[in-house]
């Protein structure tokens, strides 16, 4: 499944992991059928399976591994048939098992469910590390750099980045994240707005229900408390920022507005935090975003970014990138016999899965906004709590098939 185009690529480069501008790094161009931009979960779960499909492809990423970052971590079981799939089995990571969803309120009212798949809890940390070094022990290519311009002319991609490396591709995919300097060069429209949410995460020591993924409401946000591997929690939560930036400190904030959700704040000051300071995340974009851009195909949240309330991000990324990877592997192979097409397929199977998942988020999410709802939903979920598994089925996937 090779291309001539790749032939170079694949002849003049031997080794596993790149660094720009080094002596194990000491050509200013390359070239290779598919290029991912971002080396995040979707992308890294992209690379995987072009990889093990056997077609030419090149990860560029410009932070180092493993590194944290702003997250739920928590991952629906749905992906992980996928996963062992790939080759990449989280569950040789011990991560935590979840398996049921407590709701809480400001008011003191809450609410628990089992989870019809369930799930695990693991660190990005932990997690992202695991994939690249999989990807990276079979053979994957990764180049640590910055891409600072995309052009799409005559059929290929043209990418250079930050340490003057010009990458030829024949296709291209954005896996970069919630927002990048490059959607500010693609002129994407969400790039053009402010946005009022920030979130904030760090992981702590303490005692929580290990197998519960809890999220607490707070005037103008909500909080998600899971447990991760080797016994850790992650606590992170979305937040309005034109009430956070009222008070003087994240400190300050959690005391004095998430304090007031009486089981948020028993969790918190029960637990000790791990990190130095808590990591943080601001202009934070739900709204819509293209799932191609100039012929670049999106992943993850760089197609679309559902609301940390639904708590399936990560399996929405994963799922996202095996969609993109099997039509790509079609195109490669001939099944899919235009560009065009595969655009076109890609936005139209991108929309048929995940866009009923994105709008109940901003349902929920808007719900919660608003006191009296928030009491007047869960008063009928506790009449009918058959209702809430299906709410969670809305936001969250079947078990992934494979498709050999």
């Amino acid at each position: 499944m090779i291309s001539a185009f790749s032939e170079a690529y694949r002849t003049n480069h031997r080794s596993k992991c790149y660094s720009s501008k080094s002596d194990a790094f000491p050509f200013m161009s390359l070239k290779t059928d598919i290029i991912i931009i971002g080396g995040g979960l979707a992308g890294l779960t992209a690379a995987l399976h072009l990889q093990k499909a056997g077609v030419e492809v090149l990860l560029v990423e410009n932070h180092t591994y493993p590194n944290h970052k702003v997250c739920g971590e928590y991952v629906s079981n749905e992906v992980l048939p996928y996963l062992k799939w790939l080759g990449a089995d989280p569950e040789q990571l011990n991560p935590a098992v979840i398996s049921r969803l407590k709701f809480t309120t400001i008011s003191g009212k809450s609410i628990s469910t089992p989870l019809p798949l369930g799930g695990f809890g693991i660190s990005r940390f932990m997690l992202d590390n695991f994939l690249y070094e999989t990807f990276v022990a079979k053979g994957g290519k990764v180049l640590k750099d910055k891409v600072i311009s995309i052009k799409y002319s005559q059929e290929a991609f043209e990418i250079i980045t930050a340490n003057d490396i010009v990458i030829f591709a024949k296709h291209a995919i954005g896996a970069y994240g919630k927002r990048s300097a490059v959607d500010v060069k693609l002129n994407r429209s969400f790039i053009q707005k402010k946005s009022p949410y920030l979130a904030v995460k760090a992981h702590y020591s303490g005692t929580i229900e290990n197998e519960v993924v809890s999220l607490h409401n707070f005037s103008g946000g909500y909080c998600g408390v899971s447990s991760i591997e080797d016994q850790k929690i992650n606590i992170c939560y979305l937040a309005d920022y034109s009430t956070f930036s009222k008070h003087k400190s994240i400190l300050s904030y959690q005391q004095q507005v998430l304090y007031k959700n009486k089981r948020l704040e028993e969790v918190m000051e029960n637990s000790k935090m791990l990190f130095n300071q808590p990591l943080t995340i601001s202009q934070i974009s739900f709204d819509d975003k293209e799932a191609v851009v100039d012929h670049m195909l999106m992943i993850g949240d760089s197609a679309g970014l559902i609301h940390p309330l639904c708590g399936n991000g990560m399996g929405m990324g994963i799922h996202s990138a095996k969609l993109c990877a099997e039509l790509l592997i079609k195109f490669c192979n001939g099944t899919i016999n235009s560009r065009n097409k595969l655009e076109i397929t890609y936005i139209s199977s991108w929309n048929s899965l995940f866009r009923p998942r994105l709008n109940m988020g901003r349902i929920l999410s808007a719900a919660l906004e608003h006191k009296s709802l928030t009491n007047f939903a869960l008063k009928g979920l506790m009449r009918l709590p058959s209702l809430l598994p299906m709410i969670i089925k809305r936001t969250h996937g079947k078990p992934l098939i494979i498709n050999e």
